[in-house]
């Protein structure tokens, strides 16, 4: 309720999330890229892997900035499947408005981690997602998982 009632700018939500060091939900923090919890998950533990140079284009990313992405993709999959233990992911970008981008100018790659039995009747019959566990506790457990874990 706190971001629904607040008042909203069009600022990029990635790069206000790296101008705000104390950020609650950056996981961690890297020259080229970086891994943040998406405050709307699907799944607990809907976590998002971004550039930090803002762009919405892949074809714009050096090389180093995509090799950046796909270690922390990576590490990120290690640190779910020992915090969380999902049975599988779900792993991807949505790029463009038309294939689902809710920010189409900040590129990003969604990890969901997927349980077996993880889906059931409420998104069907009320539009409702039912998330067990709360973000601050999730990133608890995942910000310690991302701080033991060495690139």
């Amino acid at each position: 309720m706190d971001y629904i009632l607040a008042p909203h700018d069009d600022e990029c939500i990635f790069c206000e999330a790296l101008k705000n060091e104390g950020n609650r939900y950056t996981l961690v923090r890297e020259e080229l890229a970086f891994v943040i919890m998406n405050t709307f998950p699907y799944n607990n533990g809907h976590i998002m892997v971004a550039p930090t140079r803002h762009t919405g284009d892949v074809a714009d990313l050096s090389d180093e900035e995509m090799l950046s992405l796909s270690r922390l993709v990576k590490k990120s999959l290690k640190v779910l499947q020992d915090t969380l233990k999902p049975d599988a992911f779900n792993i991807g970008m949505n790029l463009g408005r038309v294939a689902g981008a809710g920010i189409e100018d900040h590129l990003h790659i969604h990890i969901v981690p997927r349980w077996n039995g993880d889906t059931n009747f409420m998104p069907v019959i009320s539009d409702t997602k039912i998330v067990s566990q709360s973000l601050d506790e999730t990133y608890r457990v995942l910000k310690e998982g991302f701080d033991k874990v060495k690139s």
